[in-house]
């Protein structure tokens, strides 16, 4: 009983605080520098095309196109020889019209506290649009305030269906999580030489 009212609480304090942080409208959000995009995978385990990642990549494209961010920064996984998270978004990214140069990868963000940290502690953000669905954002934002950064969040697509009601149920799981991570100040697994966007 105590673990359900943990897990209830720590999805209420998220979505309180991070109330009226996260954007639908490309034309209502405010501009910044940096859009942090948080990585996914392309692929689902069966080969399908993974739309989480589908519509983050139109999302970035949409707030770049409108002048709402200027550089992008796509932190994920890279930890195995096949599975490049933030070079499949560059990729796609370039493909669909935004130019290399204004685009920043990091390597090392096999966690979104991995991804929000480190987005202070090597790319020197203080101010950042995060890039991901609404769910994520908001955790990814609570994250962000925590660690002194202004951060608010486009929202992309979000996914329905049976495998987007399982995201959804690994989510209260994850907020939680972060709450311990928050309680015993866990770190990003690599910080490493800090590196300027712009």
């Amino acid at each position: 009983m105590l673990v359900l009212l943990f897990v209830i609480t720590a999805n209420f304090i998220i979505s309180k605080n991070t109330h009226n942080s996260t954007y639908n409208d490309r034309d209502k959000i405010p501009h910044n520098k940096v859009g942090l995009v948080l990585g996914t995978g392309q692929y689902l385990v069966d080969g399908r095309p993974n739309l989480y990642f589908i519509y983050r990549v139109n999302a970035t494209v949409e707030l770049f196109q409108k002048g709402k961010i200027d550089f992008i920064l796509i932190s994920g996984d890279n930890s195995k020889k096949d599975y490049n998270e933030p070079e499949a978004f560059k990729t796609e990214l370039i493909r669909k019209g935004i130019p290399k140069e204004k685009i920043f990868l990091d390597f090392a963000g096999f966690r979104t506290l991995d991804s929000v940290i480190r987005a202070k502690k090597v790319f020197g953000l203080t101010a950042v649009t995060i890039i991901s669905q609404q769910f994520h954002n908001e955790r990814a934002i609570y994250i962000a305030k925590h660690n002194g950064i202004s951060a608010i969040g486009y929202n992309a697509k979000d996914v329905g269906g049976r495998f987007g009601l399982k995201v959804k149920l690994r989510e209260y799981l994850a907020r939680t999580k972060m709450f311990l991570d928050i309680l015993f100040n866990v770190k990003p697994k690599y910080l490493g030489k800090k590196i300027t966007i712009g």
